[in-house]
Formats: structure tokens, sequence, C-alpha cells
């Protein structure tokens, strides 16, 4: 393929980000073989952002918009970019050309109406096998959708319909949908039971994080804390639809982020935004998963520090997770079935403008989508209170070296895909 080939091993690649704006746009940036970024385009995607503005909480202007992952993603042939337009609850399709330039295809509604001032469509999963995007929204009750995939990149929307709510959660929030390896089940992660857009904020501004449940007694509004229901799993049909999904133990508060390992395929990773740490996780042939003991960072900052972004080393040993509420990035170790703290953290904390605090209080940059490259080497991260793409050189005990910064969009950029 061509595009393969103007990017042999050492020679660098491309990386792509939504920027999320109002008339939203794909950037696309080509990676030098020392880690710098240049922007090459911005193709737009025929759909709309939600712009500053962040449907899940009412703020008029804060990053990280829809509570999500995976907004950009490539076929793993990488003939086509998908990509959410969260704005209008639409998906847009390009091919992946020579020097990965970008070329617009098709842009479809996802079916989901648009109520009030956004959507919030985020999240996609693409099974070339079935021909088939799984599209997932942080409102429901219908938060996935399906689209059928042509072998010319057009989007056809389905009329399936999928919940992350259970009866006595009418208001769930899920943030990403993965199909497994063998693409035989979709596993979806979730942040919240009520969101705060529902809870509300107290005089100061501060969110709501605890309202009565339905017996009466006082809950977090995060989800899996504790009820063990925060993954869900479906089953993927022969032809691409899903089967009901089944509420499993999530193993720690809002596991947020899921990431299958490249050389084991039972094997995943979870990355808590309220329970502070990550896991090992393994599913089985019936989609039953187990999941270990959560391996926490620091917290004397503050609790609930958010960490809901991750990416795994080509290799399986590192693991790069992404701290929302104190604006850096931890890494661990994976060594068989053990985590543990590499580096905590591991690049210095990266300065917002000072108007966007996470949920333990502190003024964050709001990083969300991190993007690891094929051969290790570097790493990318989004800080969009900060207005900046960051990249770093990976070192083996697991610290960041800063390389490469260019400037972004305000608060609103999301996704991050490449190669």
């Amino acid at each position: 393929m061509s595009n393969e080939m103007s990017t042999p091993n050492g020679r660098g690649g491309h990386l792509y980000m939504q920027t999320n704006e109002v008339k939203n746009a794909v950037v696309h940036y080509h990676r030098s073989a020392n880690g710098t970024l240049t922007e090459v385009e911005r193709v737009a995607t025929g759909g709309a952002g939600s712009g500053t503005y962040k449907p899940i909480s009412g703020q008029e202007s804060a990053p990280n918009s829809f509570e999500g992952a995976a907004s950009v993603i490539l076929s793993p042939d990488r003939k086509f970019l998908f990509a959410t337009n969260g704005g209008d609850n639409s998906v847009s399709s390009f091919a992946v050309g020579d020097l990965g330039k970008l070329r617009l295809i098709d842009t479809k509604p996802t079916g989901n109406a648009v109520e009030g001032k956004s959507g919030t469509a985020k999240s996609l999963a693409y099974s070339p096998s079935k021909s088939m995007l799984y599209v997932v929204h942080s409102f429901g009750p219908d938060h996935i959708r399906l689209m059928s995939v042509s072998s010319d990149g057009k989007l056809t929307p389905r009329a399936e319909r999928y919940t992350c709510n259970t009866p006595d959660k009418p208001h769930r929030v899920p943030t990403m949908g993965v199909l497994s390896p063998d693409a035989k089940f979709l596993v979806v992660g979730t942040t919240f039971d009520v969101p705060i857009a529902i809870s509300g904020t107290y005089p100061d501004g501060s969110p709501i994080l605890w309202v009565p449940g339905p017996d009466g007694e006082t809950k977090s509004v995060a989800s899996n804390a504790p009820d063990p229901d925060g993954i869900v799993i479906h089953r993927v049909n022969e032809d691409g639809t899903l089967g009901a999904g089944s509420f499993q133990d999530g193993g720690g508060g809002s596991p947020f982020y899921i990431a299958f390992l490249h050389n084991r395929p039972d094997t995943f990773i979870i990355g808590y935004a309220v329970g502070d740490g990550v896991a090992l996780g393994r599913i089985d042939e019936d989609g039953r998963i187990g999941v270990g003991k959560v391996v926490p960072i620091d917290t004397r900052r503050g609790k609930i520090a958010e960490l809901c972004w991750a990416s795994v080393s080509p290799d399986d040993r590192l693991l790069y997770a992404t701290v929302f509420g104190y604006s850096n990035i931890t890494t661990f170790h994976i060594d068989g079935l053990e985590i543990r703290i590499a580096k905590d953290p591991a690049c210095p904390q990266v300065e917002g403008d000072g108007t966007f605090r996470g949920l333990c209080g502190d003024v964050s940059s709001g990083p969300s989508d991190n993007w690891v490259s094929p051969d290790g080497a570097f790493l990318y991260q989004i800080y969009g209170n900060a207005s900046k793409l960051v990249g770093y050189a990976t070192k083996p005990d697991g610290s960041l070296e800063e390389v490469t910064s260019v400037a972004i969009p305000y608060n609103s950029p999301e996704g991050l895909a490449g190669f």
C-alpha cells in the first residue's frame, strides 16, 4: 500500500485529531523520525462538533466535552479513517491516500436526535469482518447505534439501538466501545450513573457527586461505585448486530478506558476515572470478565484524579495513563498478570489557562486522548485547556521527555489515531 510505503520504520508517520469545533475538521500531522509534528492539512468532516461546550456538565467552555475516547479511528488496513461529529450526532468517513492525506467520503447521522445545544456521539469501534461501525453516545437511552460500511467507505445508518441504562439507572453515561481482538464481543466502559448535567453543581460551581439513590440512601454519581455493573458486554452476532448487554463488575469506580493488550487477546487494561488507578482484566469465550485489583496512583493532591485515557506500548510492557485532573501522565509496568507503577508522574504537569478544575478541585489543563507510535518510541497527548498537542519520547523506565508541541484549538479537540 502506498501510504505504508511512505512511512517505513524509523521514518515517522502520520497522526490525526479532530478539532470538535462547531465546523468540525480532522487535523492531519506528519510525524517525523524524531517525533516532531508538522500540520499537513485540516479536512472538514461535513458535520458539527460541540465547540467548547461540554454537554456532560452543561459548562459553556471546558475540555473533554463528551467524557469519551476513540472519536477518531483508523481501519486496520489504514484504508479508512472514521470520526464522530458530536455536535450533530453524525459520523464521517475518509479515504486515507498517499502520504496519509485524507479525502472525505461520507457523513451520515447516527439516528439519534440532537436534544438541546449538542449531540453526544463520541466513540467508534469498527469491525472489518462485519463491515460494521459501532457508535457510542454519552446520553441515551439509545447509547449505541450501528452503521454499515461499504467497500468504498460509504456509511449506511441502521435501525438497531442498544442501551447502557438499567431499570433503576435511566441516565447512565458510557465512555467508549472496544471490540475484543477476535471481534466476538463489544466491551463498553462507563463513567457516570448520573451525569453532572443532571446532578447539578453547588453555588461555588463545584459538581454534586453524591445524590439520593432509589432506596433513599446517598449514592455516588459514578458508575461501579460500588454497584458491580460498570462494564457492559455485547456479543457480536454473525451479521454484526449485537446481543443484549451483560452488565458486569468493572472492578472499581468509573471503569472509563478499556484497551486490549496487543499480544494477549483475552487480556485488557481498565483505567478508572474515580477508582484512581488501573487494573488488568480478562474475558473468556462466553464474554464473562474477571478484573484484578486496582493499582492506584498517588492521590495526595485529591481523590477522583480522573485517570481516563491510556495507551499500551507495542510490546505490552508499558502503560501510559492520562490523569485528567492532575494535568499529567502516569506510567505503569505490565509484567505478566502484574501491573506496577513505573513513573508517577512520568512528565511535568502542563499548565492550562486557569479556568478549568477537575473533580478533585485542582486547576487542570484537561488532558484527554493519548496515542503511542507503532514503534513505541513516542507518545502524543492532547491538553485541551492549554491549546496544545504535546509529543514525548518514551524512556525504558517509563519517564517521558517532551520533544514537540503544536498549537490546537482551545478546549474542544479530541481523538487521536495514526500510524
